[in-house]
């Protein structure tokens, strides 16, 4: 029920602020709307303001499917226009005008996620202090000489200035920008021991990664924040259950091996296979005090690549170290725009490399990944459910930026011409781009319900 709630709402809220854009830009170019509408078919809810606007008399409705809406304006193509309402219709708006009607749409959605990450921003958000959890084997990182349980103090892509690292997500952020740009990251990380501070540098140019999902950090080697080896939850009839292990348990060693954290025991318990068969091996254990011994053998569980791991079904790893990331006025607002203006940048390149094939069309989401993650982020409290929100509100507006003929951008792109050439494009080629547009646009949404599904269920 929350997955559906949070997902009804998201995108009740982009809709229209999308489409209030539209609506408002198109109410100050003095163009008169007759209807403004939140999704399509059936009419579920209408109704007419008290008060309208000077010279209007639009008519707002919710409609039964919310994928979509719509503001219809006063427009010849559409319908007979009285003479004395003539200079009111779309249509005859001058070019600078009708372009900046729908250009609002998209513009909206983009302001939008620059006020949610500013509100966050100002808010504040609980998250996981930066510091390294042991790199995977043959990774990037492992590579580096990075052993796990530093702190990263600064950061820099190649060709940008070092700048602090606040939390593991600004260096997550950091890693993925890197990858997908293929520019190599520079750490700075603190002091440890007696030692002083010291530089790491990961060659991340030398990826030439195509997904952007789980894969590509584990392919850099850093996974999660350090936490310690200790146990959660165990599962009910489970290979943990069924060895002896307790919640609570903290692991020091498995088959002789030091544990350093949570990440370095996954890894360990992955790997606990030979011939396709579950290894057995001791581990020791710190439960309350005591030193205690158990020998563990996993269960073996295939993954959605087909490769065979090993599983104990419990939970592995306490929760790491937090810390309140904040930022005053300013700042806050500042980093606002520049946030958005990186995903909405990172966004465009995706899409680019995956038109000329050097991304993966994997890497497109549809409704159903949407709305799972609308679910998950409502259940970690209010600051995560308006990061995800700005995150979908730049990738709606982007996506309407783009030059398909049903999009925002393409009628954008027919304005360009007109503005070029100085005629309008004609009806029949209108109508055979509008054709072209919704065939590209229902390739583009089965994609992604594919992998939608190849996620979700896969």
């Amino acid at each position: 029920m929350l997955t559906v709630l949070a997902f009804l709402v998201a995108l009740g809220l982009l809709i229209a602020v999308h489409e209030f854009g539209h609506y408002r830009v198109a109410v100050a170019c003095n163009v008169k709307v007759l209807r403004f509408s939140i999704g399509f078919g059936k009419t579920i809810f209408t109704w007419k303001p008290r008060k309208p606007r000077p010279g209007q008399d639009t008519e707002f409705v919710i409609g039964m499917f919310p994928l979509g809406g719509y503001v219809k304006m006063l427009d010849e193509r559409e319908g007979p226009v009285e003479p004395a309402e003539r200079h009111r219709a779309f249509n005859v708006q001058p070019l600078p005008a009708r372009a900046a009607i729908v250009a609002a749409g998209p513009i909206a959605n983009l302001l939008l996620a620059v006020v949610l990450y500013t509100l966050v921003n100002w808010m504040g958000v609980q998250e996981p202090q930066a510091i390294l959890g042991s790199p995977v084997a043959g990774s990037l990182a492992a590579d580096a000489g990075l052993h796990g349980g530093e702190r990263v103090e600064r950061a820099a892509l190649e060709g940008d200035e070092v700048a602090p690292v606040r939390s593991f997500e600004d260096l997550r952020w950091l890693l993925t920008r890197g990858a997908l740009d293929g520019r190599d990251l520079r750490l700075v990380l603190a002091p440890e021991g007696a030692g002083g501070k010291r530089e790491v540098l990961l060659p991340l140019s030398g990826l030439n990664s195509r997904d952007a999902d789980a894969q590509l950090l584990r392919k850099i080697g850093v996974l999660m924040p350090w936490s310690p080896p200790v146990l959660g939850e165990v599962m009910p009839g489970g290979a943990a259950e069924r060895a002896g292990l307790r919640k609570g348990d903290t692991v020091k060693r498995v088959a002789g091996q030091p544990v350093g954290d949570a990440q370095q025991l996954r890894d360990l318990i992955r790997a606990q296979v030979k011939d396709k068969q579950a290894v057995s091996s001791t581990w020791e254990l710190d439960r309350q005090g005591r030193s205690v011994q158990v020998a563990v053998t996993p269960d073996l569980v295939k993954e959605a690549a087909g490769q065979q791991v090993a599983r104990i079904s419990a939970y592995v790893g306490a929760p790491p170290a937090m810390l309140t990331v904040r930022r005053g006025p300013v700042e806050g607002l500042w980093n606002g725009v520049t946030r958005t203006w990186d995903v909405s940048s990172l966004t465009l390149r995706m899409m680019g490399r995956m038109v000329v094939g050097e991304a993966s069309v994997k890497n497109l989401s549809g409704p159903l990944t949407i709305a799972d993650y609308a679910g998950k982020s409502a259940s970690l409290g209010l600051t995560q459910y308006l990061l995800f929100l700005a995150l979908i509100s730049v990738s709606l507006g982007v996506l309407n930026l783009l030059p398909l003929p049903v999009l925002d951008g393409g009628h954008l792109m027919y304005y360009l011409w007109e503005a070029v050439t100085g005629r309008s494009v004609s009806d029949a080629w209108m109508e055979r781009l509008q054709r072209g547009g919704v065939a590209v646009l229902l390739v583009m949404m089965s994609i992604a319900l594919f992998n939608d599904v190849a996620r979700l269920f896969g």
